[in-house]
């Protein structure tokens, strides 16, 4: 069952064009389904076969997390890693008929996630320091998460060819390796470029760095090169070391830059992304038009994103029905 694991891991990769994070979450919600197995039907790990993957172990293993207080979402999320490798196995002839189709879903609560008033993304993009260097990096990467809606892989994932300055565009590579091509605004703009100024100097730094103390240049010297690339490439945001910066250390930015300025508590990357959208759609756009900025391949996915407050359905109800008044 190992081996017809790794093998559903290879399809993912190579036909889904499915990302490292999610086959890894694929590779350990399945693993766990497989220990499991054993203690379903009491035969040893390696005398298991494709066919004990049946209705009533999947069931049991819900029971199972049900037992382990796991949440609700988690067991949801399980279940369709496991009715994946199912189907997959259905695929591949190993099993007949598709067991996970004949086990219920978890009802899970819908959740709306936490998002920033337009005042309160105002305050955040004014925190980090524009008088240094790593802060004016940090200001351009939470205005052009905001002003494109990215998702944190997509910031941290982009390079300098994937930003067109003079017509204000951005091009990302998303989930599933779908490109698309997302706006954003003048200020981010000049974020971004204010930035661009101090990234040679990063780029030194990182290679003084790596040659280590007791080496440095001769006193009036001029600095020493950057590290040889071509012209035009490599990572957008480096960290001090010169590196890519990491979606880990830009969510500990943001978290650090939001309790400086603001009390609320939940904010991650996503937020500025579900604030964008939210945004938008309170100014009047569309919700096919903000699928589209997202990169969403379903409108319901959309929906989840975005959200209406009691206020605005109330101010639009009375100017649209007739007998409102």
């Amino acid at each position: 069952m190992r081996a017809h694991l790794k093998a559903f891991l290879t399809y993912l990769r190579a036909n889904r064009g499915a990302s490292p994070h999610t086959v890894r979450a694929y590779e350990g919600d399945i693993g766990q389904f497989l220990d499991f197995l054993p203690i379903h039907n009491g035969r040893r790990r390696e005398d298991q076969r494709p066919e004990d993957c049946d209705a009533a172990a999947i069931r049991s293993f819900l029971a199972e997390l049900y037992r382990a207080r796991r949440s609700r979402k988690t067991s949801a999320r399980k279940l369709a890693s496991v009715r994946a490798f199912a189907r997959y196995l259905r695929r591949e002839q190993l099993i007949d008929g598709d067991p996970g189709a004949l086990v219920g879903t978890p009802k899970v609560e819908e959740k709306l996630p936490a998002h920033l008033e337009i005042d309160e993304v105002n305050r955040l993009l004014e925190t980090p320091d524009a008088g240094t260097p790593l802060g004016r990096r940090d200001r351009a990467m939470l205005e052009l998460l905001y002003a494109s809606g990215l998702r944190l892989s997509e910031l941290v994932g982009l390079d300098l060819e994937h930003v067109n300055l003079s017509a204000r565009m951005v091009r990302v590579l998303g989930k599933g390796g779908k490109e698309r091509v997302v706006p954003f605004n003048t200020s981010a703009e000049r974020a971004i470029r204010a930035y661009l100024k101090d990234r040679p100097d990063l780029e030194r730094q990182a290679l003084r760095l790596r040659e280590g103390p007791g080496r440095p240049a001769p006193k009036g010297a001029p600095g020493r090169p950057a590290p040889r690339r071509p012209a035009g490439s490599g990572p957008l945001f480096l960290n001090f070391r010169g590196g890519r910066l990491t979606g880990r250390s830009v969510d500990r930015l943001l978290r650090r830059y939001v309790s400086a300025c603001s009390a609320r508590l939940g904010i991650s990357p996503h937020a500025l992304r579900h604030s964008f959208a939210t945004h938008l759609l309170e100014r009047g756009a569309d919700l096919r038009t903000i699928q589209e900025l997202l990169g969403h391949a379903q409108l319901s996915t959309t929906q989840r994103y975005t959200h209406v407050s009691a206020a605005q359905l109330i101010d639009v109800y009375r100017k649209a029905h007739p007998h409102a008044k």
